[in-house]
């Protein structure tokens, strides 16, 4: 019986403590590699196909070439998974992810890329206040990397500018979640987040070229347009923050979280969750067949 998990790398399937990277892969030294992370809900994968897509989009854009196509990269992630769901406790869940760097300098004939598939405990029990109490947000003096440096559309191990948002933020508030503004001072995501504002019975959202679209964004949004929702992707300000009713945040591991607070002032809703936040809460348990909140909640 396991009694560690286990990763792949560069062609092995290894326990967790023998895995590893070289110190002149490219991906350590400069951050030079993509990732892309889906979780599982109640041990099963969630829209796996539509996270290599993005994968292998954040490839094309770093102009990496991963030395295998999405059928081999989906087949060596279910393993990965299925072996370490043998010793996954009852209740828990975890992150899935895939990460290519463009690989280990100084290689003779050239540089092949490193391949890590893995799996992580999500942070349940860590975050579970967030889903009694919402989120507190707090706007970062570091602004999101603006589309004509770095497109922010690539998931790229480079993740420097959120963390240091991040860091300035715990500062502050030890508790509270850095939301960066774009360079034109408009909403963005924190830090693996994106952001949703609901006014007014209507929902909004940053425009997808100035943030990472979480599969998580994509498929709230459906859900929301199933719902009779009208949705608009448009430029957001903190004004609009202010003035709104519900405040939300989507993520792999978050899946729809409420938000309490901007910069100390308490959003607009009586109740945390809103009524609209609680009803794309629960549509999305309905989809995932899992209660992702009583899941956190539990752990209080």
């Amino acid at each position: 019986m396991a009694t560690e998990r286990v990763a792949y790398v560069n062609g092995e399937i290894l326990p967790e403590n023998q895995a590893s990277v070289s110190i002149n892969d490219r991906g350590f030294l400069y951050g030079d590699a993509v990732f892309d992370t889906t979780r599982t809900f109640n041990r099963e994968i969630f829209r796996l196909e539509q996270h290599l897509d993005r994968l292998y989009d954040s490839l094309r854009y770093m102009r990496i070439d991963p030395g295998m196509g999405k059928s081999e990269m989906k087949e060596i992630t279910m393993t990965v998974l299925n072996k370490n769901l043998e010793i996954l406790p009852d209740g828990e869940d975890y992150w899935v992810s895939q990460r290519v760097t463009r690989g280990v300098r100084g290689l003779p004939g050239g540089m092949k890329p490193s391949v890590v598939i893995e799996c992580f405990p999500l942070p349940i029990e860590e975050r579970a206040e967030y889903y009694r109490d919402g989120i507190k947000m707090i706007t970062s003096s570091i602004r999101r990397t603006a589309p004509e440096s770095l497109s922010p559309r690539a998931k790229m191990h480079n993740y420097i500018n959120l963390i240091q948002a991040e860091l300035e933020v715990q500062s502050q508030d030890p508790k509270a979640l850095a939301l960066l503004l774009d360079v034109n001072g408009n909403l963005c995501e924190g830090h693996g987040a994106n952001i949703f504002l609901v006014n007014k019975g209507v929902i909004y959202t940053p425009k997808e070229q100035f943030v990472l679209a979480g599969i998580s964004r994509q498929v709230t949004i459906e859900i929301a347009a199933n719902l009779g929702y009208e949705i608009k992707e448009t430029a957001l300000d903190v004004f609009d923050a202010y003035i709104a009713d519900e405040i939300f945040v989507t993520s792999t591991s978050f899946c729809i979280c409420p938000v309490s607070a901007i910069n100390g002032l308490a959003v607009k809703s009586e109740s945390i969750p809103g009524k609209v936040t609680l009803e794309l809460q629960n549509a999305y348990s309905r989809l995932v067949k899992m209660d992702f909140v009583k899941q956190y909640l539990d752990k209080l």
